[in-house]
């Protein structure tokens, strides 16, 4: 056990035994009474007693059976009476408040019956002894353990309960990082999606632009360039839906991209020199908001890596709302994927389009199409769809 420093109330506990003994001493004296010699002696055992508790403490069982032999010497020494709770009550109390109350319990009833029995057996009126005296004594001893041992209970609870409230606040920091980190996750893959998209679509743009300034074709070049501008300014209207997200003090936020906006990304591809073709089937208003979002971005992300990196002459666009699932497929007659594998490593709009579609209970699969080229398929929850 770890030496602890004696506290202001060991102290006063110490005092308090010695001025209970030392009052019983001088409540003994008298004419005849011991020699000045036993009252010597009966006043150093009060200092021993008081001087124990400075160490009950640290050590509460040795400073409890030290102090129970003491009074066991004190009245075999036949020193003036002192009873037997004062000089061990607050050896009792300390040893209980430091988890020894079983300790405590055993001394004070192996006290009792030393006590009963040498009383009984002097020739002590058994009423007085079995009576009176016991019943004070047995009380106090009692108090005393209870109170010792409902302090550590209560200190033990506060201290539980300050280790709980840790806990508790430990996890309200891990659970708050987890969310600003889930929030980063979110926009950064709202940027990758609108910015990735456009800037496919203007770089292609610039390409023809400048090949139509090369072959003298101002027609064209002006048509690329409106393209670039149409994309920009679709790119800000997303850009400030997501980023209107991160401040308090906006107005009405834009509304989120969904099916209804399929035919102007697949114009806007057009317009970079790919034919694709939109096919829609059911009914896509009865398609939930969030599901709908997903679903363009699928389709988003989809029509933006055969612009990179496809090569391709032509692509389809299939959403399918009927049923309880909505299915969106993108095939394109691209280079399909390196020794006809059917999976590939995805990079970071694939990875980010797969999270998407799994944090509704969708599935996305990717590969290669039949007889070349390459298809993204994503299969999204209608009826079951979770926030």
């Amino acid at each position: 056990m770890h030496a602890v420093r004696p506290t202001r109330v060991d102290a006063l506990l110490g005092v308090a035994v010695f001025c209970l003994v030392a009052v019983a001493v001088v409540g003994d004296a008298g004419p005849g009474g011991r020699s000045v010699a036993g009252y010597v002696i009966a006043f150093a055992f009060a200092v021993g007693f008081g001087a124990l508790l400075l160490a009950a403490r640290t050590w509460p069982v040795p400073v409890l059976l030290v102090t129970a032999v003491g009074i066991v010497v004190y009245y075999v020494l036949d020193l003036p009476p002192i009873g037997l709770a004062a000089p061990i009550a607050a050896a009792l109390y300390v040893a209980a408040e430091r988890g020894r109350a079983l300790w405590a319990l055993g001394v004070a009833g192996s006290l009792l019956a030393s006590s009963v029995s040498v009383r009984l057996a002097e020739g002590d009126d058994a009423a007085i002894v079995l009576g009176l005296d016991l019943g004070s004594e047995v009380a106090l001893m009692l108090a005393v353990i209870a109170l010792g041992d409902a302090v550590r209970s209560r200190r033990a609870l506060r201290a539980e309960l300050a280790r709980q409230a840790e806990v508790a606040e430990e996890e309200r920091r891990r659970e708050a990082a987890r969310q600003v980190d889930a929030e980063r996750v979110r926009i950064a893959r709202e940027l990758h999606d609108t910015l990735g998209h456009t800037m496919s679509v203007v770089t292609l743009q610039a390409a023809v632009g400048e090949e139509a300034l090369t072959d003298g074709k101002p027609a064209e070049a002006r048509a690329a360039l409106d393209a670039i501008g149409a994309a920009g300014a679709g790119a800000m209207t997303e850009l400030r839906a997501t980023l209107g997200t991160l401040r308090r003090d906006t107005g009405a936020p834009e509304p989120a991209a969904g099916l209804d906006r399929l035919p102007a990304l697949v114009d806007g591809v057009r317009s970079s020199g790919l034919p694709v073709e939109l096919r829609i089937s059911g009914d896509p208003s009865a398609v939930p908001a969030v599901v709908g979002t997903t679903a363009y971005r699928v389709v988003q992300e989809a029509l933006t890596n055969v612009l990179r990196h496809a090569g391709a002459e032509c692509a389809t666009v299939t959403v399918d709302t009927s049923g309880g699932w909505l299915l969106v497929e993108v095939v394109d007659d691209g280079r399909g994927t390196p020794g006809g594998r059917v999976a590939v490593e995805p990079g970071h709009g694939l990875h980010g389009m797969r999270e998407r579609v799994a944090l509704l209970g969708g599935d996305v699969q990717v590969g290669g199409a039949g007889g070349g080229g390459f298809r993204v398929r994503a299969r999204l929850p209608v009826s079951r769809t979770t926030a």
